[in-house]
C-alpha cells in the first residue's frame, strides 16, 4: 500500500512538471511589442499608448518596448500613461531613441516609470520643471505647490522602480538634463543600447520584481502603428493645424453671417471651430491671443461698414498679428506657432479683408449706374423742344423732360433731377 502511494505521488509530480513545460515554453515564446511615441504628450498620444499597453497585455506579450522621443507635454496626459505603465502586468521597457532623441519634461516621468529604462547613444533626459500652459502666469505660491506636487509624484515613481530619486527631484526643481552616459552613472536608467536589436538582446534574462524573468531571445516582434483615429487626434494637437482650423472657422462663420442661407461656409466654419477648440485643450493656449484675433475680425468687418480710410484695417492687421504671435506660449518650438504659417496666414487673411473692404468703399463712393440716381449727371439730346416740357434722349432711352427755360431741339442737356419719371434738365454750356 505504501509503495502504491509513493508511486502515485511520483507520477503526480511528474505530471505536474510535464504540464508546466509547455506553459514555460509558451511564455518564452511571447512576442515583443514595439510602439513608437514621438512628439508632444497630449490626450491623443496618451490614448494611443494606453491602448497599445492594453493590447500587448491582452496578447500576453513577453514585454512592450516604448521608443520615446518627446519634448514633454501635458501633465494630465503624462499621468495617464504612467498609471497605465505601473498597472501593466507585462514588463514595460522605455527606450529613448534614436540618436538625437530626448525624454524631456513629461518624458522624464514616463522613462522613470518603466520596468526597464534604456537610452540610445546621443540622447538626453531631463529638464522636467513644470511649465504653466494657461493664459496667465502662476503666482509664487501656486508655482511652488505645482513644483512640490510634481517632485513628490516623480520621487515616488523613482523609488518604486529603484532609481535615483535625488536626480529626479533636481530635474524638476533645477531643470537639469543629462546625457545617456551620465544617466547610467546616476542610476536614472538601466542600460544603453545601440539600437532595438541590441536592446532586446541586453534585456534578455533580466529579472523583474513581480514579473519574473524576461525571455526575449529569438522572439518575434510586433510593431504597433497608429490607427486612423490616433493620427487624427495627433494631427489636431499640432499648433499650426489648430491655428488654421480657427481661422477657417472664423472665415466660414463670417461668410454665413454676411450671406445668410449659403449653409456650406457656416457648416465648415462651425466644424473647424469645434475641432480648433478641441485642439486648444491640449495646447498651451493664451486666451488673450484669441481675443485679439476676434477683435481683428470685428475691425475688418467694421471697415466695410464705416469709412475710416484704412485705419480700421490697419488696426485689424496689427491685432491679428499680435494675437497670432501670442496664441501659443509653449516651453518649446513644438508647442508654438510656426513663423511661416503665422506670416502667410496673416498676409492672406489681411489681404482678403483689405481687398473686400476696398471694393465695398469703392462701391459706396462711386456714382450709381442704375435707377433714378443713375440718371443724374447724364448728358442727353433734346428731341422735342422744351417749353418747358418736351422729350430728351438720355442713356439710350427717350424721356419726358422739363427745363427751367425753353431749350431748342438738338441742344445738349444735363439731367439735374428726376420727379415721377419726368427729368429735370438744364442746357449744357
Amino acid at each position: 500500500m505504501k509503495t502504491i502511494r509513493q508511486t502515485l505521488f511520483v507520477v503526480l509530480i511528474a505530471a505536474t512538471l510535464l504540464s508546466a513545460i509547455p506553459l514555460a515554453a509558451q511564455a518564452a515564446k511571447g512576442e515583443v511589442y514595439v510602439v513608437e511615441v514621438s512628439g508632444t504628450i497630449n490626450p491623443g498620444l496618451a490614448a494611443y499608448v494606453i491602448r497599445s499597453l492594453e493590447k500587448a497585455e491582452g496578447e500576453e506579450a513577453a514585454c512592450i518596448v516604448i521608443q520615446l522621443d518627446t519634448p514633454g507635454g501635458l501633465g494630465l496626459s503624462m499621468r495617464s500613461i504612467v498609471m497605465a505603465m505601473l498597472a501593466s502586468k507585462i514588463p514595460v521597457v522605455v527606450y529613448v531613441s534614436p540618436s538625437g532623441a530626448r525624454a524631456a519634461s513629461a518624458g522624464v516621468m514616463i522613462t522613470l516609470a518603466a520596468d526597464i529604462a534604456a537610452m540610445a547613444p546621443g540622447t538626453n533626459i531631463g529638464a522636467a520643471h513644470p511649465v504653466n500652459l494657461g493664459q496667465k502666469e502662476m503666482d509664487k505660491t501656486m508655482a511652488e505647490k505645482v513644483v512640490n506636487d510634481m517632485v513628490a509624484y516623480t520621487k515616488s515613481i523613482s523609488e518604486k522602480r529603484g532609481r535615483n530619486s535625488e536626480w529626479a527631484e533636481k530635474s524638476i526643481r533645477e531643470s537639469v538634463s543629462v546625457t545617456e552616459k551620465e544617466a547610467l552613472e546616476l542610476k536614472v536608467i538601466d542600460l544603453i543600447a545601440e539600437d532595438l536589436d541590441d536592446l532586446i538582446e541586453k534585456i534578455d534574462g533580466k529579472g523583474l520584481k513581480d514579473k519574473g524573468t524576461l525571455r526575449t531571445k529569438d522572439v518575434q516582434r510586433v510593431i504597433l502603428t497608429e490607427g486612423f483615429r490616433d493620427k487624427i487626434l495627433k494631427t489636431l494637437s499640432d499648433p499650426n493645424i489648430a491655428y488654421l482650423l480657427m481661422m477657417i472657422g472664423m472665415a466660414g462663420l463670417y461668410f454665413e453671417l454676411s450671406h445668410p442661407g449659403t449653409i456650406f461656409p457656416g457648416v465648415i466654419g462651425a466644424i473647424s471651430l469645434i475641432l480648433a477648440f478641441f485642439a486648444f485643450q491640449t495646447l498651451p493656449v493664451n486666451y488673450a491671443g484669441i481675443l485679439l484675433i476676434a477683435v481683428a475680425l470685428i475691425l475688418f468687418i467694421l471697415e466695410m461698414k464705416v469709412t475710416s480710410y484704412g485705419l480700421l484695417s490697419l488696426g485689424g492687421i496689427i491685432s491679428l498679428f499680435l494675437g497670432s504671435l501670442m496664441l501659443f506660449q509653449g516651453p518649446g518650438p513644438e508647442m508654438r506657432l510656426s513663423w511661416r504659417v503665422l506670416i502667410s496666414t496673416v498676409v492672406m487673411v489681411s489681404g482678403f479683408f483689405v481687398v473686400v473692404a476696398g471694393l465695398v468703399f469703392r462701391s459706396q463712393m462711386s456714382k450709381p449706374r442704375t435707377g433714378d440716381k443713375g440718371l443724374i449727371g447724364e448728358v442727353g439730346v433734346v428731341r422735342e423742344r422744351l417749353a418747358p416740357g418736351g422729350k430728351v434722349f438720355v442713356h439710350g432711352e427717350l424721356w419726358n423732360a422739363e427745363g427751367s427755360e425753353p431749350i431748342e431741339a438738338g441742344a445738349k442737356v444735363r439731367v439735374t433731377g428726376v420727379d415721377k419719371l419726368v427729368l429735370r434738365v438744364e442746357e449744357v454750356g
